[in-house]
């Protein structure tokens, strides 16, 4: 009797034991995601005093602790098939101042290398991609996240379930660009507010799973004034050469360095409508930024998606989702507070 597959994860976490519980039941190829509250992209901002405490609680030991979210249980029914999409847009950077699995595995094989290690060189991208950390279901949890160009000089990207999860927005939600070895270089910086797309506040539609968060200032400095912002780039297409980063804390890495990997993306051809990339970057990673147009010599790109999960069965794949149209309301909500 052959086995189904298993779920698609946020990389490197552990399934909770109900999901389990049911698969093994139900015998089913997708656990059911759990249905959130009433539609809305915000969380209610936390008056200015809050941000302070959220700051001062990540200590460097605390940092060093935080573990990466629980897997990300996706059911087909969750997903939307289709994608708002409309005409590609830029923002330039900021300088501080169902097919079957043989069909993926087809397209994967001979195009993109499996890569994934350190980052060892400069750039402006070891300034804007740093750790974030939260408290979710009442431990110390991270994920990966990116420092933008925005009007407001304080937005972040990362991923949606790095916001919120299982109907609850994260607590003490803290972006620490540079991050090293338990070491901030460039501040914690809380946040006022957190934000998702609808489909994600409402269903955790994995197709949507972007998140942002509008910091509060610093020592009287904004984010991008200290440490610059990346461009973005929405409705720009598949399979592009693409830089994809993040902070991974799950065997065999340990949170402390920035990761990379690059390569073409394909599109998913099971069931998502993310962008595809071999990669072995493990939990934590979720939400680091992914660029196209970028120049290793400088640091700069343009963001054009996020890591978001892998599927089980699927080793060393890195999927991220598409932005759209509704990254860009999400961006454009988020720089405008």
């Amino acid at each position: 009797m052959s086995r189904s597959p298993r779920v698609p994860r946020v990389p490197g976490a552990r399934l909770p034991r109900p999901a389990v519980g049911a698969l093994i039941a139900i015998g089913t190829l997708f656990a059911s995601i759990l249905q959130t509250g009433a539609a809305g992209a915000t969380e209610p901002a936390p008056a200015a005093s809050q941000a302070r405490p959220a700051a001062s609680f990540w200590t460097p030991e605390r940092m060093r602790a935080a573990t990466p979210l629980d897997l990300l249980p996706v059911a087909p029914g969750a997903l939307t098939k289709s994608l708002r999409s409309g005409v590609e847009r830029l923002v330039k950077p900021t300088k501080p101042g169902l097919p079957g699995l043989d069909a993926l595995k087809g397209a994967l094989k001979g195009v993109l290398p499996q890569t994934g290690g350190p980052w060892t060189g400069g750039g402006a991208h070891v300034k804007t991609t740093g750790r974030v950390f939260f408290t979710y279901q009442g431990r110390q949890a991270s994920c990966s996240g990116d420092a933008v160009t925005s009007a407001n000089k304080s937005t972040v990207i990362t991923a949606g379930h790095c916001v919120k999860l299982e109907g609850a927005w994260h607590t003490n939600w803290v972006f620490v660009p540079g991050y090293h070895d338990g070491q901030a270089p460039y501040g914690k910086w809380a946040a006022d507010k957190t934000l998702s797309t609808p489909q994600w506040t409402k269903s955790e539609d994995i197709n949507y799973d972007v998140g942002a968060a509008v910091v509060a200032p610093l020592g009287g400095k904004k984010l991008t004034d200290v440490v610059g912002g990346q461009g973005l780039a929405f409705n720009s297409g598949y399979n592009k050469q693409m830089y994809a980063f993040g902070f991974p804390a799950a065997a065999p890495y340990d949170g402390s360095k920035l990761i990379y990997c690059s390569g073409t993306t394909i599109k998913d051809p099971l069931l998502s409508n993310d962008h595809g990339l071999p990669c072995n970057m493990t939990g934590g990673s979720s939400g680091g930024p992914w660029f196209t147009s970028f120049n290793e010599s400088t640091g700069t790109g343009l963001q054009s998606s996020v890591n978001s999960f892998t599927y089980q069965f699927l080793p060393n794949t890195m999927f991220g989702p598409y932005f759209g149209d509704d990254a860009k309301n999400l961006y454009t909500k988020a720089q405008s507070s």
